[in-house]
């Protein structure tokens, strides 16, 4: 007769960690009654303290919360050759080393589940495994970093980019260390592992162009409000000319999209097919308790056998140039036949323009624009030339836009 108690394996005991380990404590005795089984901590593993092979001989699965590379990915190759389901939150591991351990997960028949090492508490990974596993995904767009998404709320409503980010480490929604997060690498990370869900595409890490919000300026959104736009870091993954593209960068969004809405540290995410024409998810995408019920998901779905590693690998080419519409900012001199250099130049690399917004005049003087989609390598010839201009005083800058809206 099977031990009455599910026993797991906890490597980290930070932030994260020991929330896990308290909510687990706390619903062990609603799992038992309806699963049979109780979960229990069976042993931790900390800098400190903890034996990692007495641990492993001694639990059913592994819960790894530790982060980075290395140790967590021996620790976790380990424990799956050893025929002990895993569950992760580790974004970094999954996205560089991903195909590894599902290969490995495949030929042990055990299961590896990472829900929380991309929403935070959004249950996309589930949603794309189980409930549209038979369905032809055609795009995903994300909001899946929280410390961005609040950044760019407190922007939205007046605050400077330094002002806003110094509120989101206040309330533990970013680290000392921010880079990860603002340069746009976390949500490339998240992007890499749901590619590869979605569209069974071999993604890693260094295959996803991304880029960050640092550069962002307060009156871009002001620019924004009057055409009617909100900004957000978006994480794209789609098919594209028979291939994949997956790419993560700041955009403006149109009222009507489903993610236009999403704001303060939330991620949310819409998954796009023909079939089901759009389906968006959101909840709390940073905080410590938040992630550790998506870890106790997951472990709760092993222990009620929930989904198999993903499938094999498919061939998908990566698509890296793409169309997009753009919202372009300018600052010129203020004079006659500059509005029409700019608009000739773009004409001549198959810019077209959308929108057209003058403000200022004298060394106050600003050009900006929204542009129908082309190909981003246009876009950037295109601003290249502009740049030389001598009425031009500073270097151009562009922001893609989602024209998408669903009703």
């Amino acid at each position: 007769m099977p031990d009455a108690d599910f026993k797991v394996g906890l490597l980290g005991h930070g932030t994260v960690g020991s929330a896990f380990a308290e909510l687990l404590g706390e619903r062990a005795a609603e799992i038992e009654r309806f699963n049979g089984r109780k979960p229990v901590i069976s042993g931790v593993l900390t800098r400190t303290q903890g034996d990692f092979e007495e641990i492993l001989a001694g639990c059913d699965l592994l819960v790894e919360l530790i982060g980075g590379i290395e140790p967590a990915r021996g620790y976790v190759l380990a424990a799956l050759r050893a025929g002990k389901h895993v569950v992760s939150a580790n974004k970094q591991l999954l996205s560089q080393y991903g195909e590894e351990l599902f290969e490995t997960a495949r030929e042990r028949d055990v299961r590896l589940r990472f829900e929380a090492a991309v929403g935070g508490a959004v249950p996309v990974v589930r949603l794309l495994e189980e409930s549209l596993s038979a369905t032809p995904i055609e795009r995903i767009h994300g909001i899946v970093n929280g410390t961005t998404n609040f950044i760019l709320t407190e922007m939205a409503q007046g605050s400077s980019y330094a002002q806003a980010l110094a509120d989101a480490q206040s309330k533990g929604y970013a680290e000392a260390d921010p880079s990860d997060d603002v340069s746009g690498r976390d949500a490339a990370a998240k992007m890499a592992i749901l590619a590869r869900l979605a569209f069974g595409t071999p993604v890693h890490l260094n295959d996803v162009p991304y880029e960050g919000i640092e550069h962002l300026h307060g009156e871009d959104l002001e620019y924004a409000r009057e055409l009617g736009l909100g900004l957000r870091l978006i994480g794209t993954a789609e098919r594209r000319d028979g291939g994949l593209s997956v790419r993560v960068h700041p955009a403006f969004l149109y009222p009507g999209h489903p993610l236009a809405s999403v704001s303060g540290a939330f991620n949310a995410v819409t998954v796009e097919s023909e079939t089901i024409t759009e389906i968006t998810i959101s909840g709390p995408g940073a905080g410590g308790r938040q992630t550790a019920s998506a870890v106790l998901g997951d472990v709760v779905s092993v222990m009620t056998g929930g989904a198999r590693p993903p499938a094999p690998p498919l061939a998908l080419r990566l698509v890296k140039d793409v169309e997009s519409a753009f919202y372009l900012h300018m600052e010129v001199a203020d004079r006659p036949g500059v509005l029409a250099a700019v608009t000739k130049v773009l004409g001549e690399q198959g810019v077209s323009i959308k929108s057209v917004v003058q403000r200022g005049i004298g060394e106050n003087a600003r050009l900006v624009m929204v542009t129908h989609p082309v190909l981003e390598s246009s876009l950037r010839t295109a601003m290249d030339e502009v740049g030389a201009f001598e009425f031009v005083r500073s270097t151009p800058r562009s922001i893609r836009v989602i024209e998408e809206e669903f009703t």
